[in-house]
């Protein structure tokens, strides 16, 4: 118990310390690690176990609340056409996993989560830039956990 109190503390003082981008990418990594969380509860035969569906659907709602999480806090003013690649990726994404979520579609995950983990690079790549300052104030607490 005290060991799940700690890490709590640990992974709060980590989001509310972090930077813009290091902000990003914790919610690009808790959305990866969701939906590697929903892939892995497919059978080997491609099929989901009916005590696995729940399981499924709260890793796939999990991943799309950070995905609308990154939507709503694109600045459209003044991020320009990266922000508006980036809205209508998200959106993609999402359009995909509801998608992915009734047909219980393993390959429409795996081609959100590669497409994050692409994203995901260039964001680590911003986060550790000398030019990335760190966030003013974090308002609300993040639940990228799974």
């Amino acid at each position: 118990m005290a060991y799940q109190n700690a890490y709590s503390a640990y992974q709060k003082n980590n989001v509310t310390t972090a930077s813009q981008g290091r902000l990003v990418v914790l919610l690009y990594e808790g959305a990866v690690k969701n939906l590697t969380g929903a892939v892995n509860l497919f059978e080997s035969d491609g099929s989901l176990k009916a005590s696995n569906i729940e399981g499924f659907g709260k890793f796939l709602q999990k991943a799309q609340a950070i995905i609308t999480e990154l939507q709503v806090s694109l600045d459209m003013e003044k991020g320009g056409d990266i922000a508006k690649n980036l809205m209508a990726l998200y959106i993609f994404f999402n359009e995909q996993l509801l998608d992915a979520s009734i047909k219980r579609d393993k390959e429409k995950i795996n081609s959100v989560i590669k497409m994050l983990n692409d994203l995901l690079e260039s964001w680590r790549t911003v986060a550790n830039s000398t030019n990335n300052a760190p966030a003013a104030n974090v308002r609300g607490a993040l639940n990228i956990q799974g």
